[in-house]
């Protein structure tokens, strides 16, 4: 179990195999359903968040077969389908970092897993190269995952504008750590090509606008 300074969400890591590879999967479990925005799934209600680690040649080996994989997951796991959001990386879970900030009443913690050796990138600068057809794609691993949840009751303006803030941060350490351009090294990166957020809100008090600041 990972503790949380958040009353009815329990955090643990499940390790299981897939295929005879090892594989991890963070599992976020809310006592309600909660509103959600995922920025691969858009806004939704969830009472599992899904955090999910593939080796890169157990990805290698899927190609075409991903979204059967997804779909069937959450089965693997025991949880309803239909009670569940998702993201998925090939950095390992074992790395995950884990930070809480609070400012009065209103708490958020943050659950972030990160790979940038082989894509990362400088917005801007940096061409697109990644192009999806019928589940295969061409792309160097490196993604950086980021989850967030609070207390505090969320509008969906105040959960889009959540991500701002999250974006601004993860690029203000990759700063920080002179994180390079994958592919223009000259540059530092300012995230990686394949980077999600979910945003978490809680049933608390009502927060009209962005939520506080924290630090990155």
């Amino acid at each position: 179990m990972i503790p949380l300074r958040l009353e009815n969400v329990k955090t643990k890591i499940i390790y299981h195999s897939y295929q005879g590879f090892e594989v991890k999967t963070l599992v976020v479990s809310l006592k309600d359903k909660l509103r959600i925005l995922n920025t691969r799934e858009g806004y939704r209600e969830a009472s599992f968040v899904i955090n999910h680690y593939n080796p890169r040649p157990l990805w290698d080996s899927m190609q075409g077969q991903i979204e059967e994989f997804e779909e069937g997951l959450p089965l693997r796991l025991g949880l309803p389908p239909g009670e569940t959001t998702l993201l998925t990386t090939a950095a390992d879970m074992d790395n995950l970092a884990v930070c809480t900030k609070n400012y009065e009443e209103f708490v958020v913690c943050c659950l972030v897993t990160a790979g940038v050796k082989n894509n990362a990138q400088r917005i801007g600068e940096d061409e697109a190269i990644l192009v999806e057809r019928d589940g295969r794609f061409e792309s160097s691993p490196g993604t950086i995952n980021i989850i967030l949840l609070t207390n505090t009751t969320l509008t969906d303006a105040a959960m889009a504008r959540t991500i701002i803030t999250a974006t601004e941060a993860k690029t203000a350490d990759l700063q920080d750590l002179d994180i390079r351009s994958s592919y223009t090294p000259q540059n530092q990166a300012a995230g990686t090509g394949t980077d999600n957020i979910i945003v978490v809100s809680g049933n608390g008090p009502l927060v009209m606008g962005a939520m506080p600041r924290w630090e990155s």
